[in-house]
């Protein structure tokens, strides 16, 4: 039974209601410092510290719960003779119920101009020592450091006179979680400050085991970042289908971040294969989007995962008849297509992402190496500079389409270029791509100009306008836009897309051959930008 509780919390969040409620069930309340003076001033009832131990608080309080008859009525084991009787000597009660949160030593240090000495002050060292001595002997003690948790805690308490031993198991886990964290701050702020070094720790949690990883014989699991908020896959609720594996988070990670690179107004639809965007289109609609968006690459599109920023309908439902794909991420789903898509395969993985289209959170990403990790912080953005450095203008009326083909190449694995046009007024689509490529004349040469022809044949047939299919083809490049992920090392790159017919060209620049680059380009007729931001993304 939860007969007395010791109440000493920095956040004072909830902490008076939450105390009324232990009042009201005869629960004594034992507290410190402003948190006594907190619950006196509501006209609660309360015991100081100072006279369960005997001492009043000391050192300008650093010294006041550090005391036999505190952690001895904390750490008690009730059912052992030898403990209950030492602590009958010593004049020793029990403590059930430890309410503790810690100085905000991370809040402190993030201040701008924050001294050591005030980081040090905020240091706490009796409330860890509660919390863990609580959490340690949570058989018979209940230990509470989060204020989200004081409802369930008294509906618990009023309804049996105790905390359930699940309940206790799992605020014991969250204590001890939360000294890790907050010693791990304390670590990597001193270890800067006092010894210069640099420390990272990260936190991760609710580790699913995955269906396998990289490949069938990998064992693989999906770990949570602790307290990640907004649009992650972490926090996409799955609706239909069978289990994820390892490709399936990596594939869906970079359709989820391509989509969200556009932050368009129109629908747009991301389909990734093996981590690279195959296709990527805008619409007016969704289902105009997702057209286009499979058009830009149909063969890939078979066993792919899709992204959208929209909520998915019938009618694009309804457009996958027929076709296999692995996964669709959006922020929700219609009930009728829901449905629909449920019946197209027992497989299909339907993943809601409410929190799609909310704006990144995140500063840094990390990739482990043997032995070690790297961050860097996030890349934002798609250039530094608009600079036309040919003789041959860049047409204003293709910054929109330009600015989109840069941001799919930001998706696209190095050595990567994009090709892409406005296939309908204010609507923009890649309609190939080459990545991945030890040089960038291979991408042009090898894929993305020679894929972008096949792409093209399927809407030409589906199309069927009055020309021949060459004269098609010459009709879209003339509107398309190249954009490359880093500068040209030679000027081949801008022969191969003239010869292609590919005449507007986005790239960083940045070469020490920059100005031969530039010639050629005026000499064939091409129109260049440089951008002065690469996107190298390995």
């Amino acid at each position: 039974m939860v007969k007395r509780a010791l109440l000493s919390v920095s956040d004072k969040t909830g902490i008076v209601d939450f105390a009324r409620g232990l009042e009201k069930l005869d629960i004594q309340i034992i507290s410190t410092g402003g948190t006594a003076r907190m619950l006196r001033d509501s006209g609660i009832e309360v015991m100081d510290v100072s006279d369960v131990t005997g001492f009043p608080e000391m050192m300008g309080g650093r010294v006041k719960t550090l005391h036999p008859r505190i952690h001895g009525g904390i750490l008690s084991i009730r059912d052992d003779h030898d403990h209950m009787g030492e602590a009958q000597k010593a004049e020793v009660e029990m403590i059930d119920l430890v309410v503790v949160n810690l100085y905000p030593f991370e809040v402190t240090v993030s201040k701008e101009g924050v001294l050591l000495d005030e980081a040090i002050e905020n240091i706490d060292i009796g409330g860890p020592a509660m919390l863990r001595s609580a959490a340690k002997n949570y058989r018979y003690v209940s230990v509470v450091c989060d204020p989200d948790d004081y409802g369930h805690i008294l509906k618990e308490i009023r309804s049996t006179g105790v905390v359930s031993q699940k309940t206790r198991e799992v605020l014991a886990v969250k204590a001890f979680r939360h000294t890790a964290d907050y010693d791990a701050t304390i670590d990597t702020y001193l270890s800067k400050e006092l010894l210069g070094e640099e420390v990272l720790r990260l936190s991760y949690k609710d580790g699913v085991t995955l269906r396998y990883g990289e490949n069938w014989h990998q064992a693989a699991k999906f770990y949570k970042e602790d307290g990640v908020t907004g649009p992650s896959l972490a926090n996409a609720k799955q609706l239909h289908g069978k289990e994820l594996s390892y490709n399936n988070y990596i594939d869906a990670d970079n359709a989820l971040q391509t989509v969200k690179e556009l932050s368009c107004s129109n629908a747009a639809v991301a389909i990734v294969k093996h981590n690279n965007p195959c296709g990527l289109a805008t619409g007016n609609t969704l289902l105009q989007a997702l057209g286009a968006a499979w058009d830009g690459d149909p063969i890939s599109a078979y066993g792919s995962i899709i992204c959208t920023n929209t909520v998915f309908d019938l009618k694009a439902a309804e457009f996958l008849n027929g076709k296999f794909v692995e996964i669709i991420l959006a922020p929700g789903f219609e009930p009728d297509a829901l449905e629909y898509l449920k019946n197209k395969s027992a497989n299909l993985r339907l993943l809601e992402l409410p929190e799609l289209n909310e704006p990144f959170e995140v500063e840094n990403t990390y990739k482990f190496v043997i032995g070690g990790i790297l961050e860097q912080s996030r890349n934002v953005g798609i250039y530094d500079k608009w600079d036309c450095v040919t003789e041959t203008p860049y047409p204003e009326d293709l910054r929109a389409v330009s600015e989109f083909a840069m941001h799919a190449c930001k998706c696209v694995k190095s050595n990567a270029v994009t090709l892409a046009f406005e296939y309908v007024d204010g609507c923009y689509m890649m309609i190939s791509m080459g990545a991945g490529q030890p040089n960038r004349v291979d991408s042009i040469r090898k894929l993305a100009a020679t894929k972008a022809r096949e792409n093209l044949k399927v809407m030409y047939d589906r199309e069927s306008p009055e020309m021949s299919y060459e004269d098609y083809c010459n009709d879209v490049f003339a509107k398309c836009v190249m954009a490359s992920d880093a500068f040209f090392p030679f000027d081949d790159s801008v022969v191969h897309a003239e010869e292609n017919g590919i005449m507007y060209i986005l790239s960083p620049g940045g070469s020490i051959r920059d100005q031969e680059v530039i010639d050629t380009a005026n000499r064939l007729g091409v129109s260049l930008v440089f951008t002065g931001m690469r996107h190298f993304l390995h």
